[in-house]
């Protein structure tokens, strides 16, 4: 807890001192009594704001997740736990650089009263919310007792998601000549993943062996081979996208990503920079891909377009969509022919247009609308 003298304050104290002084040698009655008048209200500022805020403070986010644009607001529960009356404050809530102001009206003894604020959702990113820190302020706002409390929260303010649709077509487990393009399949299922059991799990699944190691009980995840998959590579080169550019990128790779997910179709997410996360689809898997691509920046310009995970596997089938943009050189991506069944490339660039491309379908758009609009006419 911390009082001290706002600017006002010291300004009057400054004010007070030579008004008394010059009020007293000087003979001037009014000098010495504005002077008194001046020293009396900084000294009743302080006597009213150093009796300490005794109050419990406890501050919800929700929902903690939301699509940029869309509300989201913070619940501010405020009680007073002492036997004495809490005069009124001030709540002050920070969140990306912003504050927000709340005033806390005065609580009786035992009394609880809850405050709800809309929280900034225009940038995209994981935005800590707080700190939360409360003050009390005597009348003539001289004097500030400044009391930081509660926990910070978390806002995860999660990329535009425009209705996709989902590719209508699987992916071929073989090359024209006979060659397989995919791994290897045995038999009607895939092991994906082995990992902690979750409420609604068939119990048939139980990974026995990983639950003795682990002393927690572990399924195995399992997928269908046969069913389509989907790979969305994101441009995330610093000099390819302006970052106005850049966020209408992350819409597109986010729309596409959470429908292919959505319809169950395992849904893998790959940029420039390194990031590689391969989702077996699903509900769970959404939020997974909202996540990262919540976080996601772009880099330097020394990263190549394609990375080299994603140019280092020997196959793995179903429909590749790079998101870039239409004013960088477009490489030819025919070598990547023999990994996936089909390629696409969504080329972003107001008032560009964006040339053939050997080896992809080009989708040129100046905008994530445009662009899922676009993707929709050829996917569904």
């Amino acid at each position: 807890m911390t009082m001290r003298l706002t600017g006002r304050g010291v300004a009057v104290l400054v004010a007070a001192v030579p008004l008394l002084v010059f009020g007293h040698w000087g003979g001037y009655p009014l000098l010495r009594a504005l002077g008194a008048v001046a020293l009396v209200a900084v000294l009743a500022a302080v006597v009213i704001t150093a009796r300490g805020l005794k109050v419990e403070v406890r501050r919800d986010v929700y929902p903690d997740r939301v699509e940029r644009g869309s509300a989201a607001l913070a619940r501010l529960r405020v009680k007073n736990p002492g036997e004495g009356r809490q005069p009124a404050a001030l709540a002050t809530d920070g969140l990306g650089g912003r504050t927000q102001t709340v005033r806390i009206r005065p609580l009786a003894p035992g009394a609880e009263a809850a405050y709800h604020y809309e929280l900034p959702t225009g940038a995209r990113g994981r935005h800590p919310v707080g700190p939360l820190t409360l003050h009390r302020t005597d009348p003539f706002g001289l004097s500030a007792n400044r009391l930081p409390t509660g926990e910070t929260s978390t806002l995860w303010v999660h990329p535009r998601q425009l209705p996709a649709r989902v590719l209508v077509s699987g992916h071929p487990r073989h090359h024209h000549e006979g060659a397989r393009t995919d791994d290897s399949l045995r038999g009607s299922v895939d092991l994906q993943d082995v990992r902690e059991y979750q409420p609604g799990d068939e119990v048939r699944h139980v990974h026995w062996k990983a639950t003795a190691r682990s002393g927690r009980l572990m399924v195995r995840d399992l997928i269908d081979p046969e069913q389509p998959r989907f790979t969305l590579l994101l441009d995330t080169r610093a000099d390819a996208l302006p970052p106005e550019g850049f966020e209408e990128a992350v819409d597109v790779a986010a729309s596409l990503l959470v429908a292919a997910a959505r319809a169950g179709s395992p849904a893998r997410l790959v940029t420039s920079s390194g990031i590689d996360l391969p989702t077996p689809g699903g509900l769970p898997a959404t939020r997974q891909l909202l996540d990262e691509l919540c976080q996601v920046r772009q880099t330097g310009p020394d990263d190549s377009l394609v990375p080299a995970a994603l140019a280092a596997r020997s196959g793995s089938g179903g429909c590749l969509v790079m998101v870039t943009s239409a004013g960088v050189g477009l490489p030819a991506l025919s070598w990547l022919n023999d990994r996936f069944a089909s390629i696409f490339l969504i080329a972003l660039g107001a008032g560009r247009r964006a040339g053939a491309v050997a080896g992809a379908r080009v989708l040129g758009a100046p905008d994530a609308a445009a662009a899922v609009r676009q993707w929709n006419e050829v996917a569904g």
